[in-house]
């Protein structure tokens, strides 16, 4: 501390000298004289210039010298590495300078520039957890993978550099589609550091994407812990989990355990929807209709879902239809209003052929919500109240073109899937699903189908009841009584 202070004042002093030297030089307006040993020197302004040049050279090897001198005095006062530390301190500068240099230009995505400032940074210093990791992503930048890897690899010797070593060669195998080995480093990474936000989401991926949901539920435990994920994403994503793990086990005919984890995939997000018709099916196995309908009727309560229906139905399946519509009433009860739930109803009545009812339950869904499913189903209550042909073939001609309705879509990248799955197919993200009405992605098609309901004739319009129900039913008795009639 003492030397660099002295240091800075000689350069001070050297300065302000030469300051007050140029100042007067310019003064005088012509050269110097120069009185030493009783002779005298008159040196004009170039020379003097040149003097001023000679006299900081001089200077700078003034202080050079002093500074060997200095170590010597170090090196024979004890210190073994005094002289060594002289002679590498010009050489760590450098090297410094050079990695400097290679991080500006891997930044500005340089690859080449940085990949030959970091070569001269690892000649010149003597830190590898700084140069190799330089190496390393200049030459990913390159596309020279092989020596990146060999980089990647070095690092692994270090304790304070594995992780990194790890990571980097985790990520490398990550974009050769070398998912197993990725996943193994994966878990190393996992091990050193398990609150890294970055290894728990990717090990959690790769967990998901091989069908380890073991391995993935404790994952996302860990990354309930760190605190990046809220309890409620918690509970539905391990519930997610839970659930396939009771796929794979049914998959294998084990059927106790299956039953097992589809009910406790129920009871941790009871509103998901192949959680509820896994774990009602499990009841249904064991003769248990009670635990059955009441799972079935709190995720309907939730969110109406056909496939919930579907799980219902299998709990009496010899039953009569007028049997069935009666049962039915606890889940219809349930959102009344519900598209879902009016579709349901006017399914079970015509399959009961009580066709104005029915036509009650769909109301004004075929030309509010026209799709092919309420669009199916008018043309159904239309063909077996008796209408026209032509009248049948308008309602279904409509249905051949209108959007299919709500379905499993992504919320990622929105890719429509006919069954739900854990995993997006399309986009591999995970728990993006969602039962809905897709983007609207419709427009005139190649072959004009758009045109058959005006080739085959629009369908009649269903019947609006201003009055109320009671004047609905007094019609259907009126036309019923005009059938009759000869």
């Amino acid at each position: 501390m003492i030397w660099s202070l002295l240091k800075v004042m000689l350069f001070v002093a050297a300065i302000a000298g030469l300051a007050f030297g140029a100042g007067r030089l310019m003064d005088t307006g012509g050269g110097i004289q120069i009185a030493l040993l009783g002779m005298e020197y008159t040196l004009g302004p170039l020379q003097t210039a040149i003097a001023l040049l000679v006299l900081l050279a001089a200077l700078w090897l003034l202080l050079k010298l002093i500074g060997l001198v200095v170590a010597v005095l170090r090196f024979l006062n004890g210190d073994e590495t005094a002289i060594s530390r002289y002679f590498d301190r010009n050489r760590e500068r450098k090297g410094y300078q050079a990695l400097s240099d290679g991080l500006m230009a891997l930044a500005s995505g340089e690859g080449r520039v940085a990949l030959s400032r970091a070569a001269k940074a690892d000649k010149l210093l003597d830190r590898p957890e700084l140069t190799t990791l330089l190496i390393a992503q200049a030459a990913e930048m390159t596309g020279d993978t092989k020596r990146a890897t060999e980089a990647y690899k070095l690092l692994l010797d270090d304790n304070k550099s594995r992780f990194v070593g790890v990571r980097g060669l985790m990520r490398q195998k990550i974009a050769e589609g070398d998912t197993t080995t990725a996943l193994k480093l994966a878990e190393k990474a996992f091990a050193l550091k398990p609150k890294n936000d970055e290894i728990q989401e990717t090990l959690l991926g790769l967990q998901t994407g091989q069908g380890d949901w073991k391995g993935a539920r404790v994952t996302l435990g860990a990354k309930l812990k760190s605190g990046v994920l809220p309890r409620d994403v918690f509970r539905r994503r391990d519930a997610v989990l839970a659930l396939q793990e009771a796929s794979i086990l049914i998959d294998d005919s084990a059927s106790i355990e299956a039953r097992e984890a589809a009910i406790e995939a129920n009871r941790l997000s009871p509103d998901l929807i192949p959680a509820a018709t896994m774990a009602a099916r499990s009841y249904i196995e064991k003769g248990d209709a009670r635990n059955a309908t009441k799972v079935l009727k709190k995720a309907w309560s939730v969110q109406p879902h056909p496939d919930l229906a579907a799980a219902f139905a299998e709990i009496a399946p010899n039953e009569s239809t007028t049997q069935r519509l009666k049962r039915f009433a606890v889940l219809t009860k349930l959102n009344p209003e519900n598209i879902e739930t009016r579709l349901l109803l006017a399914e079970l009545n015509i399959t009961a052929e009580d066709f104005p009812t029915a036509r009650r339950a769909l109301g004004d869904l075929a030309t509010s919500k026209p799709n092919a499913r309420t669009l199916a189903i008018m043309a159904a209550v239309e063909r077996g109240e008796g209408a026209d042909d032509a009248v049948i073939r308008g309602w279904l001609a409509r249905a051949l073109t209108a959007p299919r309705g709500p379905q499993w879509c992504c919320d990622k990248c929105q890719a429509i899937h006919a069954q739900w799955v854990p995993i997006c197919e399309n986009c591999t993200g995970f728990d993006t699903l969602s039962w809905r009405e897709p983007a609207d992605s419709t427009g005139p098609s190649a072959t004009g189908s758009e045109l058959l309901p005006l080739i085959i004739g629009l369908p009649t319009p269903a019947p609006t009841f201003a009055d109320g129900p009671e004047d609905a039913e007094i019609v259907d008795e009126a036309d019923q009584t005009a059938s009759k009639q000869p």
